[in-house]
């Protein structure tokens, strides 16, 4: 298939990759499965195993009018252990590679289909200045909406000159993940880029 680039000229694209049909329950399988991956799982509580004291009866069983005690450790005494102590935790989901791309191939065939992508044959800035960014954006009419620039290769300039703007976002192809690209109002992407996608999902 072909797709208009913003110069005018036609871009030859694979149908494997670029006109796939939308299939909701794999996206939203390969987007749980990146957002649960980039929780820390990092919360630990102390258990009664690990707090100080209790290794004797505080007090005898009878007689002494109190209720009975056995360790200091429990969890009802102050300084005592948590019951049920929270502890690290991995959240990390599987989903296979070829479910993985097949998502991502999904998400650039409706991208394309809601002409969200926007195709240039280069994205470079003189200096990483946001201002200059910003100004190549509004020649191309991308003056408004979160914006993600795609490239084939790290570019310094625009990365320094696009972190700035919070509805602004640079990614390479070796880093795209499906939570960016769904949420980008356009995605203005290199000719270069493409082709990296296409031998990536193909």
């Amino acid at each position: 298939m072909e797709v208009k680039m913003l110069n005018g000229n036609a871009l030859t694209v694979s149908d494997n990759v670029f006109g796939r049909a939308y299939n909701e329950s794999l996206v939203h399988q390969a987007v749980v499965a990146y957002l649960a991956g980039g929780r820390a799982g990092t919360k630990k509580q102390p258990s009664r195993a690990e707090v100080s004291g209790g290794n004797t009866k505080p007090w005898r069983q009878k007689g002494t009018g109190r209720a009975r005690a056995g360790s200091t450790r429990s969890p009802i005494w102050r300084t005592g252990g948590v019951t049920f102590a929270a502890r690290p935790r991995s959240y990390k989901q599987k989903i296979n590679r070829k479910a993985y791309r097949a998502a991502m191939r999904s998400i650039f065939s409706e991208l394309l289909r809601q002409d969200r992508v926007v195709i240039v044959d280069e994205f470079k800035v003189a200096a990483p200045k946001t201002k200059e960014v910003l100004s190549l954006l509004n020649s191309m009419g991308l003056n408004a909406g979160r914006r993600l620039i795609v490239t084939e290769a790290f570019d310094e300039n625009v990365y320094l000159g696009s972190r700035n703007v919070i509805e602004l976002g640079y990614l390479t192809v070796s880093s795209l993940d499906p939570v960016s690209l769904i949420s980008a109002d356009k995605v203005v992407i290199t000719a270069g880029a493409i082709k990296m996608v296409e031998e990536w999902l193909s």
